[in-house]
């Protein structure tokens, strides 16, 4: 859909992903905040390089849940690369998450003498200060498998350092609203608005037309 509206849009196997060699799966563990968005880096560079029609000044990138953790990440740790980013329900502190998730992929927690512990490096809430272009967040208020508070705390942070963001709230919205018109036309109309510099139509309406036969 999103090529449709006139982007290029592309997809990779990062290092990381199962379904691979034990290796190619082990490239993550420890380590969250190498979460294949190094691997995203690389290949726009690589790809731009073979086609010169895509502008690197102009990169987006969304995700839902583990999605909106990573997506978050990348326009926080690659400020100068990733100039919009929507992030949606993300888990950006795994220490409120599910341990099948957080402990299996990154580890126990260990707490250092010095304060801090084994998990700071995949929080997104203390790279707050590092945002330059347009972040979008969303979070649904009865999430019982991502916490809302994940959320709330980049937030925090993000007001802490006197960051400009935009959020929507979906009320009474369990995990799974990724897929749902409203939100997949508010993702569209802030790529088209901050990515392609034009004014997304106004109500369009992402419902079904119902047919008869």
């Amino acid at each position: 859909a999103l090529a449709e509206l006139g982007f290029i849009v592309f997809k990779i196997d990062a290092l990381g992903a199962p379904g691979r060699s034990k290796a190619f799966h082990d490239a993550y563990y420890g380590n969250m905040r190498d979460n294949g968005i190094p691997d995203h880096v690389a290949a726009l560079r690589q790809l731009a390089v073979r086609y010169p029609q895509m502008d690197l000044d102009r990169v987006g990138i969304y995700g839902h849940s583990g999605g909106g953790f990573g997506s978050t990440d990348a326009i926080l740790t690659f400020p100068d690369v990733f100039k919009v980013a929507v992030s949606s329900a993300g888990n950006h502190d795994n220490r409120s998450y599910d341990r099948t998730w957080g402990e299996k992929y990154h580890g126990l927690l260990e707490r250092n003498p010095d304060g801090t512990d084994s998990f700071d490096s995949q929080a997104n809430h203390l790279l707050a200060g590092n945002l330059r272009g347009k972040l979008l967040l969303s979070y649904g208020t009865l999430d019982d498998n991502v916490h809302p508070n994940a959320t709330l705390l980049l937030i925090e942070q993000l007001i802490e350092h006197d960051k400009d963001f935009d959020l929507v709230v979906m009320p009474n919205r369990n995990h799974g609203y990724a897929s749902e018109p409203y939100w997949v036309r508010r993702t569209w109309d802030y790529f088209v608005e901050h990515l392609m510099g034009r004014t997304p139509p106004s109500g369009f309406s992402m419902r079904p037309v119902p047919t008869t036969r």
